[in-house]
């Protein structure tokens, strides 16, 4: 799957997402090694801390089905019909280093209908993973 399918493809998960609080709908689409692509969106929760975000539903989604290789993630955000430059946040980003090399490809939406190219290793320098432990 080319970057711009995989982006297209977290726009349209990005209609699924629950967020009636923030009203800042997230979208995300995870490539898997073996082609396959995994959809998350946010669901937000009243209690603020049981909201999940749309890279961690979608990385949860393809675990739960036995997935472990990945190959990129893409990921859509805004309000209403506006979409905004959407950089996974610092816990989503620690999920993927559990799961994915430093090479794994982030697309994340520009907010002027383009989108941002960056590793999981420019996203988060100096990370701990599991061969710390």
């Amino acid at each position: 799957m080319t970057a711009a399918e995989l982006m297209e493809a977290a726009r349209e998960a990005r209609r699924l997402s629950y967020s009636p609080y923030s009203h800042f709908a997230v979208g995300a689409a995870l490539e898997c090694a073996d082609g396959s692509v995994y959809l998350g969106a946010n669901i937000e929760n009243a209690s603020y801390p049981a909201t999940n975000c749309a890279e961690r539903t979608a990385f949860f989604r393809a675990i739960a089905d036995g997935k472990r290789e990945f190959r990129a993630i893409a990921v859509s955000g805004g309000t209403g019909a506006n979409e905004q430059s959407c950089p996974p946040c610092g816990v989503c980003r620690q999920v993927m280093r559990e799961f994915c090399k430093p090479g794994f490809a982030v697309f994340f939406s520009d907010g002027e209908g383009g989108f941002e190219t960056f590793t999981l290793d420019e996203l988060l320098p100096c990370s701990f993973g599991p061969e710390h432990l």
